[in-house]
């Protein structure tokens, strides 16, 4: 595994946490403008218990940060796990209509919604899609060209074999210098298994991305930043609007964090991504929720 050396991380003040530069490949950026979105994810709505005990106001406390951003992002994309598991139908379904209705908070409009596991493995997504839509699609927005993907709806932890035929052949319209960014939930690469964090076939989907000189990949679900490099493809991981969780394998299993009542929501926050024009870059900075 090779992880991005923490030495060019840059120490922000005020809200932002730190700030990384992402390269987007070694071609020029064709055709791309500035651009600004945030990334919101694991929000976990529903959830109870001490790992959070307020639970109940953390994503508001979200969407009031992004708001009071002094610039205001493009869109918003939350990827994946808005709401805790839940083996009622009918309380998933109103899970997903209060997060609904809570992101229409926010001041931007244009909102992009992905599901997690905890949102789609039970029913293979069906509530997510009467709320949501589809599981997965592509969008073009200032020259950059996203691909939401779906690693969650299939309980076995998997893309599936229809979903990547539709990969290759969204892929096939798009010039080897074509910016790409994959929104996931799941990490594509084998980060820590045996911790449900890979998806059994994301190297079919990375193998497809191999080609392309500028991919990056934004991803939630491990409930903390990590940065990996598979090749040139870059992926981001983003802290949880929840809880935070170990790093990987840095403990026998896989638990919640205790919360600590003297920095509370320590460990919690999201991720604005600014794209540069031209320069094939993307520039990270990781907010951290004040208390």
């Amino acid at each position: 595994m090779h992880c991005v050396d923490r030495r060019y991380f840059l120490k922000l003040a005020g809200l932002a946490g730190v700030t990384f530069a992402s390269g987007l490949g070694a071609g020029p950026a064709l055709g791309a403008e500035d651009f600004f979105f945030v990334q919101m994810t694991d929000m976990h709505w529903g959830f109870k218990g001490a790992p959070n005990p307020e639970a109940h106001n953390t994503l508001q406390r979200g969407i009031a940060a992004v708001n009071a951003l002094a610039r205001q992002p493009d869109f918003v994309v939350f990827t994946g796990d808005l709401t805790h598991t839940t083996d009622d139908g009918q309380e998933r379904r109103r899970r997903l209509a209060e997060v609904r209705d809570i992101a229409n908070g926010l001041t931007v409009k244009n909102l992009r919604f992905m599901p997690g596991e905890h949102d789609a493995a039970l029913d293979k997504g069906a509530a997510y899609q009467e709320f949501f839509g589809a599981l997965y699609y592509s969008f073009d927005h200032k020259g950059v060209h996203f691909i939401a993907l779906d690693n969650t709806s299939d309980p076995g932890a998997s893309l599936g074999q229809p979903q990547l035929d539709w990969l290759r052949a969204d892929l096939q319209q798009l010039g080897p210098n074509q910016p790409i960014v994959v929104l996931a939930h799941r990490p594509l690469f084998d980060l820590a298994p045996d911790w449900d964090w890979a998806t059994r076939d994301g190297k079919a989907a990375l193998d497809l991305l191999m080609p392309y000189r500028n991919v990056s990949v934004f991803y939630g679900h491990i409930h903390q930043e990590h940065h990996h490099m598979t090749g040139h493809i870059a992926h981001h991981a983003a802290t949880s609007l929840i809880f935070p969780l170990p790093a990987p394998m840095s403990q026998p299993r896989r638990a919640p964090l205790a919360w600590n009542p003297e920095a509370p929501f320590k460990g919690l926050g999201f991720r604005s991504v600014e794209g540069r024009g031209t320069q094939a870059k993307l520039d990270l900075t990781e907010h951290a929720l004040q208390a």
